[in-house]
């Protein structure tokens, strides 16, 4: 099953400095048919304002991954982290026993984030904090493994989960096999995803199936991230 989920129906809010898209309920937006997907508890679409950002708060047992579209974010925390993300690369925090932290656009331009939150396997581990690169060049094969919890990949969470990255060019045609849930994002471009014409900002929620098959109408950008269902957590 596919059920998608259009940029321009997603909850949300505009608090001047950031401007926030909900995939899924948080905050003051409560959609009791969009609370999660499996352990995936969070996707938040956010565009921060120049010289504006998230003063310093606290995470404690949560997987916190960004996605920088546009411009940069730069986090501190008090663990002695720190470290400037710019567009196209990806930086990951597991909140473990607790964390300080602040995440604050330094540019004098808008960031665009994927904000994503994923419920950990187990609670109470060492907080730790790492940044990779999302894949430059367009892939016609597969997608990238950029995030998963069995050190297989460059950025490490504590759950049995992955996040895929890549680009694809107009016309190309790939099959991403599924293990547990997945949630598609289009972060650019159209992608026709099992018949499911999806644009920039759309989301896919995918359940009880083993692959999608992604043509890419446009040239276009993807990320996939595969969880385990409730059924299967541990």
């Amino acid at each position: 099953m596919i059920k998608q989920q259009k940029f321009a129906d997603l909850g949300g809010a505009n608090h001047g400095w950031l401007n926030a898209k909900h995939h899924f309920s948080f905050a003051n937006y409560h959609n009791p048919e969009k609370m999660s997907h499996g352990e995936l508890l969070v996707i938040n679409d956010d565009r921060i304002a120049p010289h504006t950002g998230f003063d310093t708060h606290p995470h404690k047992d949560m997987e916190i991954i960004t996605y920088v579209r546009k411009g940069a974010i730069t986090h501190k925390d008090n663990k002695g982290n720190e470290g400037r993300t710019t567009a196209g690369n990806i930086q990951v925090m597991s909140a473990g026993t607790g964390i300080l932290h602040s995440e604050n656009n330094l540019e004098d331009e808008e960031t665009n984030i994927y904000q994503i939150w994923i419920k950990p396997k187990t609670t109470g581990i060492k907080p730790d904090w790492d940044m990779a690169e999302f894949p430059k060049e367009p892939t016609s094969k597969s997608l990238t493994l950029l995030v998963s919890g069995d050190n297989k990949s460059p950025l490490k969470i504590n759950q049995d989960a992955r996040i895929y990255a890549g680009r694809l060019n107009k016309g190309d045609e790939i099959t991403h096999n599924i293990i547990g849930k997945a949630y598609i994002l289009i972060s650019e471009g159209t992608i026709n995803v099992s018949g499911n014409e999806a644009n920039k900002g759309d989301g896919l929620a995918v359940s009880e199936e083993k692959l999608v098959k992604l043509d890419a109408l446009s040239d276009a950008e993807l990320l996939i991230i595969e969880v385990p269902g409730k059924e299967n957590a541990r």
